[in-house]
């Protein structure tokens, strides 16, 4: 295992077996984001991304917690400066070098909740490609609980992920969803026993890192546009795709195990 360096003891990353585990790591706040941990977890992600010995990235949080969110001992002290449209242009900024950076990532991403994910938190959870949970943890978008909108896409992911109607009640009745209601409608993709979650998500994401890195990166960018763009624009560029992954090294690799009937060895390239 290799322990690289955030700058900060509130965020903690590993990389084992091609996956790099991200740790927020607040426990006695469950996690809560704030002025140390959330820019460091903005700067750690294109390290992330342009190091070639990571397939894939997992978000996960330390002790019984993903992320409350932000740290609501904070707010509401009448500290914040600027006038309304800078505060905006700031906030705005803030989105799309977390979550926005986080749905357009080159690399598979996984949320891994050992426990709740509520506001900020659970849209961080609601950006990565996938989530696992274990069976005890729960969500809840906690916005309304505070008297605010919502921010970080929460809306937009899940108007996606569950439809209008459903992500209109999670929003405005901030009800708690546990792990199983959340596998049921699909915002949780594997619900896995407390007592052995964090090897079971490590697991689950190694086996996406260890796949083809080409094949996946061109999956998830076919996957994001697909979702907004018409079917002919989405052939052109499937089609684009499919011809470059198979001037990889890994597809030539597949091609190989398949006609031996072997698992393929990648050189993830």
């Amino acid at each position: 295992m290799i322990t690289m360096d955030t700058g900060t003891d509130e965020l903690l990353v590993t990389l084992e077996n091609r996956v790099a585990t991200v740790t927020l790591n607040k426990p006695e706040k469950r996690n809560a984001l704030g002025d140390v941990l959330t820019p460091a977890l903005r700067e750690i992600l294109p390290v992330l991304e342009a190091d070639s010995r990571v397939g894939c990235v997992m978000i996960t949080g330390a002790g019984k917690a993903f992320c409350s969110g932000g740290d609501v001992s904070g707010m509401g002290s009448g500290t914040s400066s600027g006038s309304q449209e800078e505060r905006v242009t700031e906030l705005t900024l803030r989105q799309e070098t977390l979550t926005l950076r986080l749905y357009e990532f080159a690399k598979p991403t996984v949320a891994a909740l050992p426990g709740p994910a509520a506001g900020a938190g659970l849209s961080i959870a609601l950006a990565c490609d996938l989530r696992v949970a274990a069976r005890d943890a729960f969500i809840v978008t906690a916005f309304a609980s505070i008297g605010l909108s919502g921010d970080y896409g929460a809306s937009w992911f899940l108007n996606r992920l569950v439809g209008q109607a459903k992500a209109k009640e999670l929003m405005f009745r901030s009800e708690r969803v546990d792990a199983e209601t959340c596998e049921r409608l699909s915002l949780v993709n594997r619900v896995f026993d407390p007592d052995s979650f964090r090897e079971d998500a490590q697991n689950y994401a190694a086996e996406i890192a260890n796949g083809p890195a080409t094949a996946l990166r061109l999956m998830k960018r076919n996957l994001n546009r697909g979702a907004f763009q018409g079917l002919r624009e989405s052939l052109a560029m499937e089609a684009q795709h499919m011809i470059l992954s198979g001037q990889s090294e890994d597809a030539a690799e597949a091609i190989r195990a398949f006609r031996e009937k072997r698992k393929p060895q990648f050189s993830f390239r």
